[in-house]
This record gives C-alpha cells, sequence and structure tokens, in this order.
C-alpha cells in the first residue's frame, strides 16, 4: 500500500478542499477523526486499492454531522442533514484504523 499526503494548516481548509474536490450532487462526506488528527482518505488507483490519498489537519472533532458554509468557511455540529444548499461532514472516530495507522508511521 503506498499513501501520498496533503496536509491543511486548519479543520476549514480540509473541509474546503474536500468540498471542492467531491461531486455536486454528494451532500455528504465522512471524515476520522484519530489520534488527533482529522482526516480522510481518497483512492487514487480504484482498481487495485494500492494507492491511497491522505488529505489532513492537526484537530479533532467529536462524531457527529457538521455542516459546512463554504462563503464564511466555517462549521457547526448539527443534529440532522437539513439544507440542500450546505455540505455536511460525517465526522467518525474509529476504535482502530489500519490504514490510518499505517500513513501516520509514515508522517
Amino acid at each position: 500500500m503506498h499513501i501520498e499526503y496533503e496536509e491543511f494548516d486548519t479543520i476549514e481548509d480540509l473541509f474546503m478542499y474536500m468540498t471542492s474536490a467531491a461531486p455536486p450532487m454528494k451532500n455528504t462526506m465522512p471524515t476520522n477523526s484519530y489520534k488527533g488528527y482529522v482526516m480522510s482518505f481518497i483512492p487514487l488507483s480504484p482498481s487495485t486499492g494500492d494507492t491511497y490519498l491522505m488529505i489532513y489537519a492537526k484537530g479533532s472533532l467529536e462524531p457527529g454531522i457538521y455542516e459546512f458554509d463554504i462563503s464564511s468557511k466555517s462549521y457547526k455540529k448539527v443534529e440532522a442533514i437539513e439544507r440542500a444548499d450546505k455540505v455536511y461532514f460525517v465526522a467518525l472516530t474509529p476504535k482502530r484504523n489500519t490504514i490510518a495507522d499505517a500513513a501516520l508511521e509514515n508522517l
């Protein structure tokens, strides 16, 4: 397995990147809050699954749904996905993530 990295200064910058890289119809995206980092993995070789891009920022999020407002570059925790004009992130805190463990070991 090979991992490429893209580091961001803030969680807001990470969300901005994920918002711009996602297909327009997708309004919820998973992120992991794991071992002091907020991260997401994008497969760069979908057919083999050998190469991933890890985008990350130092920080943490409580598990839950976060609404991200692109214009103000801010996020807030919400109870439900309610608006089609907003982008939502589902923050998860896995007990164990072997891809993240391997990626963090090589940082």
